[in-house]
């Protein structure tokens, strides 16, 4: 029978994990367990505080639908998940680094060709973005997958705008060529808030913080035979970088639009002028 003492109530719980076959399961739930208990007895939770928290957890899950993952922006708010990207980071010193998937890769991006317009809804300022793919011993990659979404020049996700935004609209799927390289067109992403309207909105209130994120854009980039990586690039001058809402910012990631000012150009790209342009590379560490 478990004791008065929390100690002994600690104790029992994790000794009724010893049945567990998967060591991995029953080393998790041990710290969990232990942390759990541990928080509980120094802060002294009260019962009404238990209660207010099982409630948050249950309306967080309830503003879970297809399109939105509330748990996930509670583990971004949280520095939870940046903090496993920094812990589970595979790439060594010269590649590129990652940082947090977000909440809105939420569906598939469609299959574009090289330098196809992800920017269906048009209306914000027209952008070029592009480079190559490499491994990390400066080799090109031919044939990366390169995964790009991003949110509109008004700072939503075509799966925040339904009814506004055509499906797919800010999102690629792309093949490097024979060189590694990729390229598309955009508009210039801005900085926006996380949605604000659930539980973590509240959370952000509460805690007296803002809800803004950086102008960025996504990326998940595959090659075979290497570890993929999952990162951003952020605008380089955009408002945020210093207080980012999920701490996802390194200053490795940070890219410089620059504006073009040539017709020229503007021609060979099939953008109008004048436009901004974010070259970079993709390194990826070999598995």
């Amino acid at each position: 029978m478990t004791g008065d003492a929390p100690d002994t109530v600690t104790d029992e719980v994790v000794a009724s994990l010893r049945g567990t076959d998967d060591p991995r399961l029953r080393e998790l739930l041990t710290g969990l367990i232990r942390h759990l208990h541990a928080f509980a007895r120094e802060s002294r939770l009260t019962q009404e505080e238990w209660e207010r928290a099982v409630g948050f957890l249950t309306a967080t899950g309830q503003a879970c639908t297809q399109n939105r993952q509330e748990f996930i922006m509670l583990s971004d708010v949280l520095g939870l998940s940046m903090l496993l990207e920094t812990i589970n980071e595979r790439h060594g010193p010269g590649a590129t680094e990652s940082t947090v998937l977000g909440p809105f890769h939420m569906t598939e991006s469609p299959v574009r060709a090289l330098g196809a317009n992800i920017d269906l809804a048009g209306g914000g300022e027209p952008c070029v973005v592009g480079g190559r793919v490499l491994s990390r011993d400066g080799g090109p990659l031919p044939g990366a997958v390169v995964d790009v979404w991003q949110a509109d020049g008004n700072g939503f996700y075509d799966v925040q705008q339904p009814d506004v935004q055509p499906p797919g609209n800010g999102r690629g799927l792309f093949t490097a060529d024979d060189e590694g390289r990729f390229w598309f067109r955009t508009c210039v992403p801005s900085p926006y808030p996380i949605p604000t309207d659930g539980p973590v909105g509240a959370l952000l209130r509460a805690t007296g913080r803002h809800p803004y994120r950086p102008a960025h854009i996504h990326f998940i980039v595959s090659a075979d035979g290497h570890t993929p990586v999952t990162t951003h690039i952020f605008v380089a001058g955009s408002d945020y970088l210093d207080s980012d809402a999920v701490f996802a910012v390194k200053p490795g990631l940070v890219t410089d639009f620059a504006p073009v000012d040539d017709p020229s150009a503007a021609r060979e790209f099939g953008v109008p002028n004048p436009f901004r342009h974010a070259r970079f590379d993709l390194v990826l560490e070999r598995s």
